[in-house]
């Protein structure tokens, strides 16, 4: 299944919210495991990404995705796609 949530980065101008889509395993009725991160904020993950095109907003996405892999996540608080 392929849900989509949102998390937290921090960037040189603080933490900000990114919008993650992930291929996951459902584990049992209200939780998934996250198997592989596909998208950050619409693109594919890589090392450094930036919300806005900004340095002060710049985060290496390889390192978010592969913090995300293996994390639980309630189905409750994502977005099934």
């Amino acid at each position: 299944m392929q849900i989509r949530y949102q998390s937290s980065v921090y960037t040189p101008a603080g933490w900000r919210f990114v919008r993650i889509d992930a291929d996951a395993t459902q584990i049992s009725p209200g939780y998934a495991r996250v198997e592989r991160v596909t998208a950050i904020d619409g693109d594919a993950p890589t090392l450094i990404m930036s919300r806005t095109g900004a340095r002060r907003q710049e985060f290496s996405g390889l390192a978010v995705a592969k913090r995300e892999v293996g994390a639980r996540k309630r189905l409750s608080a994502c977005t099934i796609i």
